[in-house]
């Protein structure tokens, strides 16, 4: 028999970091999970990933258990370490920060795939050149 869903918590934490300091902490015990068996469990998950935020979904059931899923890095994130900036432009339309190639946006295209709602190469290169110009990045074709 399977279990019954209680919930779904989303949370972006550090690879490798995770620790009951809020807001990891107050997320999970308002819905009884075990907030040490969790940092355990994403911490060994992602301790390759080398500090990158990852994305994790947190299927909590009935009986407090919990399973994880987890996502790949936000696109930001990704533009960020591709150009080796540390933050988008406080002005995108006026200041440029930096300038993705064509093969940088193929680059980020195939590491997200999986979680952009995209159906082609193509609409998943528009999603993530449309996240860099918000950003103040510049993308050359």
């Amino acid at each position: 028999m399977a279990k019954q869903l209680d919930t779904v918590i989303k949370l972006q934490i550090q690879a490798g970091k995770a620790t009951p300091a809020p807001p990891i902490g107050p997320a999970l015990g308002q819905h009884g999970v075990n907030i040490m068996e969790f940092c355990k469990a994403y911490n060994d998950m992602t301790k390759d990933k080398g500090g990158v935020i990852v994305p994790v979904e947190i299927y909590v059931f009935k009986d407090k258990s919990f399973e994880l899923k987890l996502k790949t890095p936000p696109v930001a994130v990704l533009i960020k370490a591709a150009l080796k900036i540390k933050s988008g432009s406080p002005r995108p339309n006026t200041k440029i920060v930096g300038t993705l190639t064509k093969q940088q946006v193929d680059d980020i295209v195939e590491t997200k795939m999986e979680d952009l709602n995209a159906n082609t190469q193509e609409a998943a290169s528009r999603i993530i050149e449309g996240s860099a110009r918000s950003m103040g990045v510049k993308v050359r074709r």
